[in-house]
């Protein structure tokens, strides 16, 4: 009986033993967690007061410079035109010019060519059917599509705009007339250009 009773009180401290070693491990694990926890924490921190200051500085500039400065800063915008690469085309190589295809050019006041924030409007004249069928068609493009229309090459950049003319344009043996508007979005301005297509 004596026996029985020590082998029990060995195994109930081994029992303890065990469970103490568990809830040490358990926190010792706890702690390494909170600890790098705290240091991603101590990091995002860091980064927002980084940000802030960023943030602050850019206030400050914004708030040193009036609209007009700001505006101006961006770009100036002196002309746009009508390129001479404007022309109806056969996209097919059918034989039939199916396509008009419209370059716009705008220009700072350097003579450099830009991609000016605005909207556009197109017109295909016919100057010699006489006031009642001399404008053929007009076609309004927004900023958002106007921006998707931007294209360069090595002879330069300019903003391409493709219209099926299938049923506008029927015979190509006399001039046409394109005639191009552009509102800029930065300051206002409308500028207009027109370039005959010869046959």
């Amino acid at each position: 009986m004596r026996y029985a009773l020590a082998a029990l009180l060995v195994s109930l401290l081994m029992v303890a033993g065990c469970g103490s070693n568990q809830y040490e491990k358990n926190i010792e694990g706890k702690n390494a967690q909170l600890e790098k926890d705290n240091s991603e924490l101590k990091k995002q921190i860091e980064s927002v007061r980084s940000q802030n200051v960023m943030l602050e500085k850019q206030v400050q500039t914004l708030a040193e410079l009036s609209p007009e400065t700001r505006i101006e800063g961006l770009y100036e915008l002196k002309t746009v035109k009508l390129t001479k690469y404007t022309d109806f085309y056969d996209k097919d190589k059918n034989g039939t010019k199916e396509k008009l295809i419209v370059y716009i050019q705008p220009m700072d006041s350097k003579g450099d060519i830009i991609k000016a924030a605005g909207q556009a409007e197109v017109e295909l004249w016919d100057l010699s059917a006489g006031e009642q069928g001399a404008l053929l068609h007009t076609w309004q493009v927004s900023a958002d599509e106007l921006k998707e229309m931007w294209f360069s090459t090595i002879a330069g950049a300019s903003y391409r705009l493709v219209y099926d003319i299938n049923e506008i344009v029927t015979s190509f043996d006399k001039p046409y007339t394109v005639k191009m508007s552009f509102t800029d979005y930065v300051s206002g301005k409308v500028f207009a250009d027109q370039f005959v297509i010869k046959p």
